[in-house]
């Protein structure tokens, strides 16, 4: 009798990639759940559907014929242990897709479309496709495309319960429109525009103050909040500064322009300075409470606070002299209150803290 091998023998239940902890037919569910709101999101220069192996997009459809493409990458980091613990998920898509077009609207680029990747311990349909709908949102609200994406499954990378979201911006920028620091000058005014809140930054150092040295829950409503739960003061939404400040970028009001993020002002104004340095005098605005209960809870020294937190200036617009008045008129027009905080001097890019 021949030798039987072990590739012949047939199992009465062989394994499935479900029960191996990656659950196809949730991935599909989830996508289907996204579809409506991606859909929503195209613009004229989208080519194809939902679904295509790689997303297609024509720029000349929006008119740009001499383009620089400007692209960026980022995540939202620990909100999303936030976004867990409330049970609120749509808010963190939107956050990331504002994120993004921020950080290309510095160059001076206007957003084409976006392609979103969210990994997890176990996919959870629902989770998902709030996650994705909430960047469609956003996408929509914003002009942009949200082109393609990935959600990956990995048990054993990431425990259940647990997810990344990460988001791809791509836009364009005339090329005699793109804003690139070269106009920066001794003598021009510093002018902030105040964040929601934290936006997507320093979320690992809030949840240790308000969850550990403070011992808060997320339904908590700290009097320094002014009614807000701590979830609400911690998801607030990241500004997007696109509509708003367009008609200045097109108009060529603005010599440069810093998103504040990851390191605080000091972190971020540096990458626009050249040969200049700042002077941002943090007496010149008021904080929303959020960041002074982060400062008092976390015993927080000032400097430490300005690296960590945007302490309230989610945007930075250096302007010439002679452009303040018609730049704040502008954008008070809009509704929106535009703080003097400082000027740029001679120097080699550092950025100073002090009145």
């Amino acid at each position: 009798m021949p030798e039987e091998h072990p590739s012949d023998v047939k199992s009465e239940a062989g394994l499935t990639y479900k029960e191996a902890g990656v659950d196809i037919d949730a991935q599909d569910q989830a996508l289907e759940g996204a579809k409506p709101a991606i859909r929503k999101s195209f613009t004229a220069g989208v080519l194809g559907d939902v679904g295509l192996f790689g997303g297609l997009f024509d720029p000349t459809k929006l008119g740009f014929d001499n383009a620089i493409l400007v692209a960026s990458a980022d995540g939202v980091g620990t909100k999303l242990e936030v976004a867990k613990m409330a049970g609120v998920h749509r808010t963190v898509g939107r956050d990331l897709v504002q994120h993004c077009i921020n950080d290309i609207l510095v160059q001076g680029a206007r957003p084409l479309f976006f392609m979103d990747y969210a990994a997890m311990g176990k996919l959870e349909p629902a989770i998902v496709s709030e996650l994705v709908s909430g960047a469609a949102d956003a996408c929509a609200a914003n002009g942009l495309a949200l082109l393609g994406g990935e959600t990956a499954e990995m048990p054993g990378l990431y425990k259940e319960g647990d997810f990344e979201l990460v988001g791809f911006i791509v836009g364009a920028v005339q090329r005699e429109h793109l804003i690139d620091g070269s106009r920066v000058r001794p003598g021009q005014v510093l002018l902030g525009l105040r964040s929601a809140g934290l936006h997507t930054n320093g979320y690992t150092l809030a949840r240790r103050i308000l969850f550990g040295e403070l011992g808060l829950g997320i339904d908590d409503r700290p009097d320094e909040l002014g009614g807000a739960t701590v979830a609400e003061a911690l998801l607030a939404e990241h500004r997007s500064y696109l509509e708003l400040l367009w008609p200045l970028v097109e108009a060529g009001r603005v010599a440069a322009m810093a998103h504040i993020t990851g390191g605080g002002i000091p972190g971020n104004l540096n990458r626009v300075l050249g040969e200049c340095d700042a002077r941002v005098d943090p007496g010149s605005w008021e904080p929303q409470p959020l960041f002074e209960l982060l400062v008092r809870g976390g015993r927080l020294d000032p400097a430490e606070a300005f690296r960590a937190f945007n302490m309230g200036i989610g945007m930075i617009l250096v302007v010439d002299e002679d452009e303040v008045a018609p730049v704040t008129e502008s954008l008070a027009a809009r509704g929106e209150e535009v703080l003097r905080i400082g000027s740029t001097t001679p120097g080699r890019g550092l950025v100073h803290l002090s009145a």
